[in-house]
Protein backbone atom coordinates (compact mmCIF):
# COMPACT_ATOMS: atom_id res chain seq x y z
CA UNK A 1 0.00 0.00 0.00
CA UNK A 2 1.19 3.51 -0.84
CA UNK A 3 2.48 5.48 1.67
CA UNK A 4 2.17 8.99 1.60
CA UNK A 5 3.49 10.22 5.34
CA UNK A 6 5.96 12.73 5.39
CA UNK A 7 7.98 14.92 8.23
CA UNK A 8 8.04 18.85 8.09
CA UNK A 9 10.52 20.55 10.85
CA UNK A 10 9.68 16.91 12.63
CA UNK A 11 6.36 17.34 13.07
CA UNK A 12 4.91 14.19 11.05
CA UNK A 13 2.11 14.66 8.40
CA UNK A 14 -0.34 11.88 7.06
CA UNK A 15 0.57 13.59 3.66
CA UNK A 16 2.12 16.42 2.23
CA UNK A 17 -0.72 18.41 0.51
CA UNK A 18 -0.84 21.93 1.95
CA UNK A 19 -4.05 24.38 1.19
CA UNK A 20 -1.65 27.73 0.77
CA UNK A 21 -2.68 30.91 2.77
CA UNK A 22 -4.68 32.91 1.39
CA UNK A 23 -6.51 30.46 -0.66
CA UNK A 24 -8.45 28.34 1.90
CA UNK A 25 -9.54 31.10 4.44
CA UNK A 26 -9.35 29.40 8.10
CA UNK A 27 -10.30 26.18 7.36
CA UNK A 28 -13.93 26.00 8.48
CA UNK A 29 -15.53 27.13 5.12
CA UNK A 30 -13.85 24.25 3.27
CA UNK A 31 -14.81 21.94 6.23
CA UNK A 32 -19.08 22.19 4.88
CA UNK A 33 -17.60 20.77 1.78
CA UNK A 34 -15.27 17.69 3.00
CA UNK A 35 -13.16 16.58 5.84
CA UNK A 36 -10.59 18.78 5.28
CA UNK A 37 -8.65 16.43 8.23
CA UNK A 38 -7.43 14.13 5.20
CA UNK A 39 -5.06 16.73 4.56
CA UNK A 40 -1.37 16.99 5.90
CA UNK A 41 -2.13 20.23 7.49
CA UNK A 42 -3.52 24.28 5.63
CA UNK A 43 -1.65 27.48 5.85
CA UNK A 44 -4.04 29.76 7.20
CA UNK A 45 -5.10 33.54 5.93
CA UNK A 46 -2.35 35.79 6.62
CA UNK A 47 -2.24 37.23 9.64
CA UNK A 48 -0.89 40.52 11.22
CA UNK A 49 -0.04 42.53 14.32
CA UNK A 50 -3.15 45.00 13.18
CA UNK A 51 -6.45 44.20 11.30
CA UNK A 52 -6.35 45.53 8.21
CA UNK A 53 -9.31 46.06 5.24
CA UNK A 54 -6.92 44.98 2.17
CA UNK A 55 -6.59 46.81 -0.77
CA UNK A 56 -9.55 48.55 -3.06
CA UNK A 57 -11.33 46.69 -5.92
CA UNK A 58 -10.98 45.38 -8.21
CA UNK A 59 -8.62 43.14 -7.00
CA UNK A 60 -8.45 39.93 -9.16
CA UNK A 61 -7.85 39.47 -13.08
CA UNK A 62 -7.80 36.42 -15.24
CA UNK A 63 -5.13 35.84 -16.71
CA UNK A 64 -4.34 32.66 -19.45
CA UNK A 65 -3.34 29.81 -16.87
CA UNK A 66 -3.48 31.36 -14.08
CA UNK A 67 -5.02 34.79 -11.96
CA UNK A 68 -3.89 37.99 -10.86
CA UNK A 69 -4.53 38.80 -6.77
CA UNK A 70 -4.13 42.19 -5.01
CA UNK A 71 -6.04 41.50 -1.90
CA UNK A 72 -4.03 43.22 0.11
CA UNK A 73 -3.65 40.64 3.45
CA UNK A 74 -6.77 41.43 4.68
CA UNK A 75 -7.25 39.91 7.98
CA UNK A 76 -9.05 41.04 11.67
CA UNK A 77 -5.45 41.02 13.41
CA UNK A 78 -3.72 38.54 15.28
CA UNK A 79 -5.68 39.36 18.08
CA UNK A 80 -9.08 38.63 17.03
CA UNK A 81 -7.52 35.31 14.94
CA UNK A 82 -6.92 33.93 18.37
CA UNK A 83 -9.89 34.74 20.42
CA UNK A 84 -12.24 34.32 17.32
CA UNK A 85 -10.91 32.30 14.14
CA UNK A 86 -8.92 30.05 15.96
CA UNK A 87 -11.68 28.62 18.47
CA UNK A 88 -13.67 27.91 15.51
CA UNK A 89 -10.72 25.98 13.08
CA UNK A 90 -10.38 23.87 15.75
CA UNK A 91 -13.83 22.49 16.18
CA UNK A 92 -13.26 21.17 12.68
CA UNK A 93 -9.60 20.63 12.33
CA UNK A 94 -7.81 18.31 14.66
CA UNK A 95 -4.41 18.53 13.71
CA UNK A 96 -1.20 21.24 14.43
CA UNK A 97 -2.15 23.83 11.66
CA UNK A 98 0.59 26.33 10.04
CA UNK A 99 -0.44 30.31 10.72
CA UNK A 100 0.84 32.78 8.15
CA UNK A 101 2.43 35.73 9.31
CA UNK A 102 2.93 38.96 7.73
CA UNK A 103 4.32 42.32 8.77
CA UNK A 104 5.56 45.54 7.92
CA UNK A 105 8.37 45.58 10.28
CA UNK A 106 10.38 43.86 12.01
CA UNK A 107 8.88 44.38 15.45
CA UNK A 108 5.41 43.83 13.38
CA UNK A 109 6.72 40.30 12.82
CA UNK A 110 8.33 39.45 16.13
CA UNK A 111 4.92 40.57 18.38
CA UNK A 112 2.57 38.39 16.10
CA UNK A 113 4.27 35.17 15.71
CA UNK A 114 5.11 35.89 19.78
CA UNK A 115 1.17 35.79 20.13
CA UNK A 116 0.72 32.65 17.87
CA UNK A 117 3.13 30.97 19.59
CA UNK A 118 1.21 30.66 22.72
CA UNK A 119 -0.87 29.06 20.76
CA UNK A 120 -1.22 24.78 21.60
CA UNK A 121 -3.22 24.61 18.23
CA UNK A 122 -0.14 26.33 15.73
CA UNK A 123 2.41 23.70 14.55
CA UNK A 124 4.21 25.91 12.14
CA UNK A 125 5.07 29.37 11.63
CA UNK A 126 5.16 30.44 8.15
CA UNK A 127 6.33 33.93 7.80
CA UNK A 128 5.69 35.66 4.53
CA UNK A 129 9.12 38.07 3.69
CA UNK A 130 7.07 39.08 0.61
CA UNK A 131 6.20 42.10 2.46
CA UNK A 132 7.17 46.07 2.00
CA UNK A 133 9.58 47.19 4.69
CA UNK A 134 7.88 50.95 5.80
CA UNK A 135 11.19 51.27 7.53
CA UNK A 136 13.29 50.39 4.80
CA UNK A 137 12.44 52.70 1.78
CA UNK A 138 9.31 50.42 0.84
CA UNK A 139 11.02 47.38 -0.24
CA UNK A 140 9.98 43.85 0.57
CA UNK A 141 12.00 42.27 3.37
CA UNK A 142 12.70 39.15 0.35
CA UNK A 143 14.39 40.63 -1.81
CA UNK A 144 17.72 41.44 0.41
CA UNK A 145 19.65 38.64 2.37
CA UNK A 146 20.24 41.19 5.34
CA UNK A 147 16.97 42.25 5.68
CA UNK A 148 15.24 38.49 5.23
CA UNK A 149 17.50 37.19 7.85
CA UNK A 150 16.85 39.95 10.29
CA UNK A 151 12.87 38.68 10.36
CA UNK A 152 14.23 35.25 10.70
CA UNK A 153 16.35 36.03 13.59
CA UNK A 154 13.70 38.45 15.65
CA UNK A 155 11.19 35.81 14.98
CA UNK A 156 13.32 32.54 16.28
CA UNK A 157 14.14 34.92 19.30
CA UNK A 158 10.78 34.79 20.55
CA UNK A 159 9.06 31.44 19.29
CA UNK A 160 9.75 27.65 20.07
CA UNK A 161 7.93 26.67 16.97
CA UNK A 162 9.55 25.99 13.74
CA UNK A 163 9.65 29.02 11.35
CA UNK A 164 9.31 28.80 7.81
CA UNK A 165 10.54 31.90 6.03
CA UNK A 166 8.24 32.28 2.83
CA UNK A 167 10.39 34.00 0.14
CA UNK A 168 9.29 35.78 -3.18
CA UNK A 169 10.22 34.83 -6.81
CA UNK A 170 10.81 38.56 -7.51
CA UNK A 171 14.15 38.53 -7.06
CA UNK A 172 17.39 37.99 -8.84
CA UNK A 173 19.06 35.38 -6.44
CA UNK A 174 16.66 33.43 -4.39
CA UNK A 175 19.23 30.96 -3.29
CA UNK A 176 21.69 33.80 -1.52
CA UNK A 177 18.50 34.48 0.45
CA UNK A 178 17.49 31.26 1.55
CA UNK A 179 20.93 30.48 2.82
CA UNK A 180 20.82 33.88 4.51
CA UNK A 181 17.55 32.67 6.12
CA UNK A 182 19.41 29.29 6.94
CA UNK A 183 21.92 30.82 8.70
CA UNK A 184 19.79 32.96 10.81
CA UNK A 185 18.14 30.24 12.42
CA UNK A 186 15.32 29.09 10.29
CA UNK A 187 13.71 25.90 10.22
CA UNK A 188 11.80 25.88 6.55
CA UNK A 189 11.89 27.70 3.27
CA UNK A 190 8.59 27.82 1.57
CA UNK A 191 8.45 29.22 -1.99
CA UNK A 192 7.77 30.58 -3.98
CA UNK A 193 4.99 33.16 -3.01
CA UNK A 194 3.14 34.72 -6.42
CA UNK A 195 5.07 36.60 -9.06
CA UNK A 196 4.38 40.22 -9.84
CA UNK A 197 1.79 40.74 -13.28
CA UNK A 198 -0.38 43.01 -14.20
CA UNK A 199 -3.36 43.31 -16.94
CA UNK A 200 -4.71 45.86 -18.74
CA UNK A 201 -8.25 47.01 -19.94
CA UNK A 202 -8.69 48.05 -23.28
CA UNK A 203 -12.08 48.79 -23.00
CA UNK A 204 -10.91 51.68 -20.29
CA UNK A 205 -7.06 51.75 -20.91
CA UNK A 206 -6.34 51.43 -17.85
CA UNK A 207 -5.07 48.53 -15.05
CA UNK A 208 -7.57 45.74 -14.71
CA UNK A 209 -6.33 45.83 -11.06
CA UNK A 210 -7.09 48.65 -8.59
CA UNK A 211 -3.37 48.48 -7.39
CA UNK A 212 -2.00 48.18 -11.00
CA UNK A 213 -0.18 45.11 -10.27
CA UNK A 214 -0.70 42.28 -7.77
CA UNK A 215 0.41 38.55 -7.54
CA UNK A 216 0.16 36.17 -10.56
CA UNK A 217 -0.64 32.26 -9.43
CA UNK A 218 -2.06 29.33 -11.01
CA UNK A 219 -0.12 26.86 -13.42
CA UNK A 220 1.50 29.01 -15.57
CA UNK A 221 4.04 29.65 -13.32
CA UNK A 222 4.48 26.14 -12.19
CA UNK A 223 7.77 26.00 -14.08
CA UNK A 224 9.13 28.95 -12.57
CA UNK A 225 8.41 27.13 -9.44
CA UNK A 226 9.83 23.92 -9.45
CA UNK A 227 13.30 25.69 -10.71
CA UNK A 228 13.69 27.50 -7.55
CA UNK A 229 12.62 25.14 -5.64
CA UNK A 230 15.19 22.81 -7.48
CA UNK A 231 17.85 25.17 -6.77
CA UNK A 232 17.06 26.30 -2.98
CA UNK A 233 16.66 22.41 -1.95
CA UNK A 234 20.46 21.83 -3.13
CA UNK A 235 21.96 24.90 -1.03
CA UNK A 236 20.62 24.46 2.15
CA UNK A 237 20.08 21.31 4.63
CA UNK A 238 16.53 22.59 5.83
CA UNK A 239 12.73 21.36 4.35
CA UNK A 240 11.53 22.92 1.60
CA UNK A 241 7.53 23.19 0.75
CA UNK A 242 7.24 23.99 -2.87
CA UNK A 243 4.27 25.71 -4.04
CA UNK A 244 3.12 27.48 -7.19
CA UNK A 245 0.95 26.61 -9.74
CA UNK A 246 0.27 22.82 -8.39
CA UNK A 247 -3.13 21.29 -9.33
CA UNK A 248 -2.33 17.83 -10.09
CA UNK A 249 -0.93 14.92 -7.87
CA UNK A 250 1.35 14.89 -11.03
CA UNK A 251 2.31 17.93 -10.11
CA UNK A 252 2.72 16.77 -6.56
CA UNK A 253 5.36 14.26 -7.94
CA UNK A 254 6.90 16.76 -9.89
CA UNK A 255 8.04 18.83 -6.84
CA UNK A 256 9.00 16.92 -4.45
CA UNK A 257 11.53 15.03 -7.16
CA UNK A 258 12.74 18.48 -7.16
CA UNK A 259 13.22 18.56 -3.29
CA UNK A 260 10.51 19.80 -1.42
CA UNK A 261 9.53 17.52 1.38
CA UNK A 262 5.84 18.70 1.30
CA UNK A 263 3.95 21.08 -1.09
CA UNK A 264 1.25 23.96 -0.56
CA UNK A 265 -1.43 24.20 -3.28
CA UNK A 266 -2.88 27.62 -3.85
CA UNK A 267 -4.85 28.92 -6.71
CA UNK A 268 -6.25 25.55 -7.54
CA UNK A 269 -8.52 26.11 -4.43
CA UNK A 270 -9.65 29.16 -5.74
CA UNK A 271 -10.88 27.54 -8.69
CA UNK A 272 -11.97 24.14 -7.43
CA UNK A 273 -12.69 23.71 -3.94
CA UNK A 274 -12.46 20.28 -3.51
CA UNK A 275 -8.96 20.58 -5.62
CA UNK A 276 -6.77 19.56 -2.39
CA UNK A 277 -9.13 16.52 -1.79
CA UNK A 278 -9.34 15.46 -5.20
CA UNK A 279 -5.00 15.92 -5.25
CA UNK A 280 -5.02 13.02 -2.64
CA UNK A 281 -7.28 10.77 -4.10
CA UNK A 282 -5.28 10.89 -6.99
CA UNK A 283 -2.25 10.25 -5.34
CA UNK A 284 -2.19 6.57 -4.59
CA UNK A 285 -2.71 5.69 -8.05
CA UNK A 286 -0.11 7.67 -9.90
CA UNK A 287 2.13 6.67 -6.98
CA UNK A 288 1.31 3.28 -8.13
CA UNK A 289 1.68 4.48 -11.84
CA UNK A 290 5.15 5.76 -11.47
CA UNK A 291 6.67 2.95 -8.89
CA UNK A 292 6.80 4.85 -6.01
CA UNK A 293 6.12 2.64 -2.60
CA UNK A 294 6.77 5.63 0.22
CA UNK A 295 6.98 9.25 -1.21
CA UNK A 296 8.98 10.03 1.67
CA UNK A 297 11.90 8.20 -0.16
CA UNK A 298 11.35 10.33 -3.65
CA UNK A 299 12.16 13.60 -1.47
CA UNK A 300 15.07 15.41 -4.12
CA UNK A 301 14.90 12.27 -6.40
CA UNK A 302 15.11 13.86 -9.72
CA UNK A 303 18.90 14.97 -8.57
CA UNK A 304 20.11 11.07 -8.71
CA UNK A 305 18.83 10.17 -11.83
Amino acid sequence: MASMNVSLCGIPLDNPVIPASGTFGYGYEFAELYDINILGTFSFKGTTKDPRFGNPTPRIAECTSGMINAVGLQNPGVEKVIAEELPRLKACFHKPVMANVSGFSVEDYAYTCQKLDKEPQVGWLEVNVSCPNVHGGGMSFGTAPEAAAEVTRAVKAVTAKPVIIKLSPNVTDIVSIAKACEEAGADGISLINTLLGMRIDLRTRRPVIANTMGGFSGPAIFPVALRMVWQVSQAVKIPVIGMGGISSAEDVIEMMLAGAAAVEVGAANLINPYACRDILNALPGVMKAYGIEHLNDIIGGARNG
